[in-house]
Formats: C-alpha cells, sequence, structure tokens
C-alpha cells in the first residue's frame, strides 16, 4: 500500500515535545458504523451513530471517557503539589455534544463538553484550586481550548 502524507501540520503545534510517553494505536474501518481495535487489542469495539439502531459506542462518549479519565489523573498530581489531599471517591462526568451550525451547504459539525467534578470533603476553595490546576494542565483540557465551548461545574 502506497502512503501519501495529504496534511502535515506538525509545525503549526505551540508546544514541543521532549519525550513521548505512550503513543495510543487504534485502527478504524466503517466509520461511525465501523469499528476500532488498537494494535495491542486492549481496545477492541464496535461503533454506532449515537442514536442510531447499532449497539456499539461512539466517538463522543470515548472522548468523554478519555477526558475524564485523564482530568482525574491531572488532578491526582496537582493536588499532591498544592499538598491537599484528592478524596478516594472523585468523579469526573463529562458530557460531550456533537453539535451543528447552520443548515444545507452551511451545515457544520462541532463539538461542545461539560466536566461535572465532584471532590467530596473538600473545601470550595481547596477544589477551585484543584481543577483549575488540572485543567491548564490535562493534555485534553489543552487540547480544546480556545477550539471548542467547555464548562467545568465543581461539587464538594
Amino acid at each position: 500500500m502506497e502512503s501519501v502524507t495529504v496534511i502535515d501540520v506538525s509545525n503549526n503545534a505551540q508546544i514541543v515535545a521532549d519525550k513521548v510517553l505512550y503513543t495510543g494505536k487504534v485502527k478504524t474501518t466503517g466509520g461511525r458504523e465501523g469499528a476500532s481495535k488498537s494494535t495491542d487489542g486492549r481496545l477492541d469495539i464496535s461503533l454506532s451513530t449515537p442514536g442510531g439502531q447499532g449497539s456499539g459506542t461512539n466517538p463522543e462518549q470515548l472522548f468523554a471517557a478519555g477526558w475524564s479519565a485523564c482530568f482525574i489523573g491531572a488532578m491526582r498530581r496537582n493536588a499532591a503539589g498544592l499538598q491537599i489531599p484528592l478524596p478516594a471517591d472523585t468523579t469526573v462526568e463529562a458530557e460531550i455534544d456533537l453539535a451543528t451550525n447552520g443548515e444545507g451547504s452551511s451545515l457544520a459539525f462541532s463539538l461542545q463538553a461539560r466536566l461535572k467534578v465532584y471532590l467530596p470533603g473538600l473545601t470550595a476553595d481547596q477544589a477551585k484550586a484543584v481543577v483549575e490546576a488540572a485543567h491548564q494542565t490535562c493534555p485534553y483540557s489543552k487540547a480544546t481550548r480556545g477550539n471548542i465551548n467547555v464548562l467545568i461545574n465543581v461539587s464538594v
């Protein structure tokens, strides 16, 4: 199979990586009605259009799962640095909307997100400090910053 580079945007990154810690490799076939499988076999899922008849998951759910897991990791790291104990029952509910704007030939698709963070036992000031720090360091938060609408609600 011949390889063709169609778009190379690697020079547009504002952050240069010193060290790659991990590369997730997934092959998808069939789009939203297809399947995705990682090269290591740990991920092997069917895909379905949101609200459709299929029994698979969809990219928005996968994005929500990845972002919420990563955000908890970022909170854990930042809480330690702030000397704030992160509660064991910390949770993040991520809601990712697939949205449209316009119609006809000018129809455009976009995403928007809401993160609902629950930090039981922390003070409001502690929770705010941890979440603000996490939102600055979480790779998913960085990737979406300035690109989609994001609302973060915090409960203690």
